[in-house]
């Protein structure tokens, strides 16, 4: 009832720049928290960042100063603005949202992206 779609991905030179947007659709929902998870090849799933409703972010120590994470709740959008990139930020990102669906019958839900792959060459 509520999809999540990245966009942004791409191959980059280290030391470059990529932007991730996250647009969230469907009907009679309301977003709480959204964020960014990654998996590299042969790691666990890791969240990169997080903004709450209330535009509280948090950060991994690894990516705090170089990424940044917004929002825009007119278009149901969450991005990552990611800069001076390492080839370690290589992975596949995610976005997650935490979402109230208010018509009936209420309930909360949590909703992943497709994923999108980050590749940054060195």
């Amino acid at each position: 009832q509520v999809q999540l779609v990245e966009s942004g991905g791409g191959l980059v030179q280290a030391g470059g720049s990529l932007r991730l947007s996250c647009a969230a659709s469907g009907s009679m929902f309301v977003i709480n928290a959204m964020g960014w998870y990654r998996q590299a090849p042969g790691k666990q799933r890791e969240l990169v960042a997080r903004i709450t409703s209330g535009v509280n972010t948090n950060y991994i120590d690894s990516v705090k100063g170089r990424f940044t994470i917004s929002r825009d709740d007119a278009k149901n959008t969450v991005y990552l603005q990611m800069n001076s990139l390492k080839p370690e930020d290589t992975a596949v990102y995610y976005c997650n949202a935490d979402v109230k669906v208010v018509s009936f019958p209420v309930r909360d839900l949590e909703v992943w992206g497709q994923g999108t792959l980050v590749t940054v060459s060195s």
